[in-house]
C-alpha cells in the first residue's frame, strides 16, 4: 500500500488544508486515494469524503490496539494510495505524552511523514522547528515539509531552510481567503455548511498542482517500507445476505458526527441502515427495530428541532416502548426534556445548557455499573468526549476514568434497551457493541 501522512506542528497549522489540497490534486490527476484521519475527529473526514467520494475512516490508537488499527487501515487497499491526516501536533497524544498521537499512527502503518508548517509568521526559524520535530524521536519518519500560507518569492529560501534541517520541501500553499474555512468550538465548520464546497476543493486542487511537488509526494508514498499488514477481513455472510433488521440513524445538519466504521459494523452485524432527518421528517422510518441518534450541533438548530413536535413525539414513544436506542452527545441532549430552553424529546428527564469551556474533554474508559444495551456489568468501553454543553442529569450508568488523568466521574443513562450519554462510541474498538445492538433491535422488531 502506497501511503503518506501529513502531520502538523500543532492545531491550526493547515493540516486539513494541505491534506485536502493533495487529495484534490490526486483526483484531478485521475488517481484513486483512500483517506484517513488520526484520532477521533469527525469533521475533517467530511472534507476528505467530499473530495474522494468514498468513506474516510479514522485511525485511533486509543480506541484500537495495533492489530485492530491496521485492520482499519487496510480498508484503503486497492486504491492508488492512502493519505492520512494527523491530529494536533505530531507528537501530541494523551496528556503530555505521545500515546495515541499521529506519531503512533505513523509507526503502526509505516507511513512516511510530511510536516505541515505555517510559514505566515516565520522564516529562518522554521529550520529549528523542522529539525526539532525530525530529531525529537529517532524514528520520527519525517521525510519532508510543506509550507502553508507561504508566497512564491519565499519558497526557494524556505526550501533551503528545510534542506539545512535535514528534510526536503515538497512545496507550498499560498494564502487564499476564498479557500479558508471558518472554525467553531469543536473544530472547523462542517462540510455541509459551506456553499460551493466542491468547487472550492477543486480550485484548491488546481492550486496544489501548481505549488506542491505532487510527483515528489507520490514518489514518497511509494517509498513506504514493507510492513506486516493483515489481509482484508472477509465480509461476513450476514452482511452480504438479507438484512435481519432496520435501524434508523439520524443524519442531517444537526446530527452529523458519525463514524463510517460504526455504520459498517452495524451492516456487518446484519442491520440495514435507514437514515432520517430529525429536522425535516415527521415520523421515524417504517418497520425499524433500533434507533441511533449520533452527535452533532443540535444547539444550532434547537428551534427547528423543537418545532418538529410530530417526530419528537414519535421518538419519545419509541424509546419509552423499549426500542433499542443509542444516543451520543448531541443525540443525548436531543432526548432530554429541553435544550437551552427549547422543548426536546422528553424521553429522559433533564435539561441541556451551555458552558463556557469544554466539558470532560478527551478520552475516557467507561466501566458499566450493571448489564446494559452495550455491555455487561464490569465490562469496559473506550470512548471520547468533546462538548461545550452539559446536562443537569448526565446519568450514572457508567464510571468514566479519564485517560492519562487521575479523574473519575459518573456518566450515561444505561438500561437493557438504552445508552444515552455524552461519550462518543467507536464500534471497532469494542466490536461486541454493534452485535449486541443489532440483536436487541432484531428482538424488538
Amino acid at each position: 500500500m502506497n501511503r503518506l501522512l501529513f502531520a502538523g506542528t500543532g492545531s491550526g497549522c493547515g493540516k486539513t488544508t494541505v491534506t485536502c489540497a493533495f487529495l484534490s490534486a490526486c483526483k484531478l490527476r485521475g488517481l484513486s486515494a483512500a483517506s484517513f484521519k488520526c484520532g477521533p475527529d469527525y469533521i475533517d473526514t467530511m472534507f476528505h469524503r467530499e473530495i474522494t467520494g468514498i468513506n474516510a475512516h479514522n485511525l485511533d490508537p486509543y480506541f484500537c490496539g495495533p492489530a485492530a488499527l491496521r485492520e482499519q487501515f487496510v480498508k484503503g487497499r486497492g486504491r492508488d494510495l492512502s493519505v492520512m491526516e494527523g491530529a494536533m501536533g505530531y507528537y501530541d497524544g494523551i496528556g503530555l505524552t505521545e500515546e495515541a498521537s499521529a506519531y503512533t499512527v505513523a509507526r503502526e502503518t509505516g507511513a512516511p511523514v510530511v510536516l505541515v508548517v505555517n510559514a505566515r509568521a516565520i522564516g529562518n526559524s522554521a529550520g529549528a522547528l523542522i529539525e526539532g520535530f525530525r530529531v525529537w524521536r529517532g524514528d520520527s519518519g519525517i521525510e519532508g515539509v510543506v509550507f502553508n500560507n507561504a508566497n512564491e518569492p519565499r519558497t526557494a529560501g524556505l526550501a533551503t531552510v528545510a534542506a539545512r534541517a535535514g528534510v526536503r520541501s515538497f512545496g507550498f500553499l499560498p494564502y487564499d481567503a476564498e479557500m479558508s474555512v471558518k472554525s467553531r468550538h469543536l473544530g472547523l465548520v462542517t462540510a455541509g455548511e459551506i456553499e460551493g464546497l466542491r468547487e472550492k476543493l477543486a480550485r484548491l486542487g488546481e492550486i496544489a498542482l501548481k505549488t506542491l511537488d505532487i510527483d515528489g509526494l507520490l514518489a514518497l508514498s511509494r517509498s513506504a517500507p514493507a510492513i506486516d499488514l493483515p489481509a482484508e477481513a472477509p465480509v461476513p455472510p450476514v452482511a452480504r445476505g438479507k438484512k435481519s433488521v432496520r435501524i434508523a440513524v439520524a443524519r442531517d445538519e444537526a446530527f452529523c458526527f458519525r463514524y463510517a466504521e460504526n455504520m459498517e459494523a452495524l451492516a456487518e452485524s446484519g442491520a440495514e441502515i435507514v437514515y432520517f432527518s430529525p429536522l425535516r421528517d415527521r415520523e421515524l422510518p417504517q418497520s425499524v427495530g433500533g434507533l441511533y441518534l449520533c452527535g452533532g450541533y443540535p444547539e444550532l438548530y434547537a428551534d427547528a428541532l423543537s418545532s418538529n413536535a410530530a417526530l419528537r413525539g414519535a421518538i419519545q414513544k419509541a424509546v419509552q416502548s423499549g426500542m433499542p436506542t443509542i444516543a451520543e452527545c448531541g443525540g443525548f441532549l436531543f432526548l432530554q426534556d429541553a435544550l437551552d430552553g427549547h422543548p426536546m424529546v422528553g424521553a429522559i428527564r433533564g435539561r441541556g445548557f451551555q458552558t463556557e469551556k469544554p466539558r470532560r474533554f478527551g478520552y475516557a474508559e467507561l466501566t458499566a455499573r450493571a448489564d446494559n444495551l452495550l455491555c455487561a456489568a464490569g465490562e469496559t468501553i473506550r470512548a471520547h468526549e468533546f462538548h461545550y454543553w452539559d446536562s443537569d442529569n448526565p446519568g450514572d450508568g457508567f464510571v468514566a476514568r479519564k485517560a492519562g488523568r487521575d479523574m473519575t466521574y459518573a456518566c450515561g443513562h444505561a438500561t437493557e434497551t438504552l445508552y444515552a450519554g455524552f461519550p462518543h462510541l467507536y464500534f471497532p474498538g469494542s466490536p461486541a457493541i454493534a452485535r449486541r445492538f443489532t440483536r436487541k433491535a432484531e428482538a424488538f422488531a
